[in-house]
């Protein structure tokens, strides 16, 4: 018969805080963040890694976190959506109307704002490349897209 070890401690740096958890093995960071850490806002969708609901960053690229396990994420530095407050990207998605039953917007948000960060002069071929990691039921892309250029231009005016 197999034997594991017993899960440890872990300790996570979510949006610059470190939280301590205990997940088990096969805990992915889609769980862990939401019902260890009550962090919902990366949403379970498929659980496989097509729909991107789950989106969060991981050392400043977008990752979806039912793919990835809580174990994986130690010693990385992890941003979701609520690490996110009160930026233009979020106000851009707003004023765009960027959503419609907001399921999808934070895996949107997460993905666009890896964008802006590492490529702050995307032009809408880029945005659109981008973004194709993230599904949504609801809505045409078009908002979505044109929130993202509209956050480029702001950020790129100040």
């Amino acid at each position: 018969m197999l034997s594991y070890p017993e899960p440890g401690p872990l300790t996570l740096n979510v949006n610059g805080d470190m939280l301590s958890l205990t997940p088990r093995p096969a805990d992915t960071l889609l769980y862990s963040l939401r019902q260890e850490l009550g962090l919902t806002g990366a949403k379970p969708g498929c659980e496989n890694g097509d729909c991107g609901a789950c989106t969060v960053m991981v050392d400043g690229l977008p990752i979806k976190s039912c793919l990835m396990l809580t174990a994986e994420a130690e010693g990385r530095e992890i941003r979701t959506v609520e690490g996110l407050n009160n930026t233009v990207l979020q106000d851009a998605f707003m004023d765009a109307w960027a959503f419609q039953c907001g399921y999808c917007t934070s895996g949107f948000l997460m993905t666009a704002h890896a964008l802006m960060e590492r490529e702050p002069e995307a032009d809408e071929a880029t945005i659109v490349e981008w973004l194709r990691s993230n599904l949504c039921r609801c809505t045409g892309y078009e908002e979505i897209v044109q929130a993202v250029k509209a956050a480029l231009e702001q950020t790129q005016r100040s």
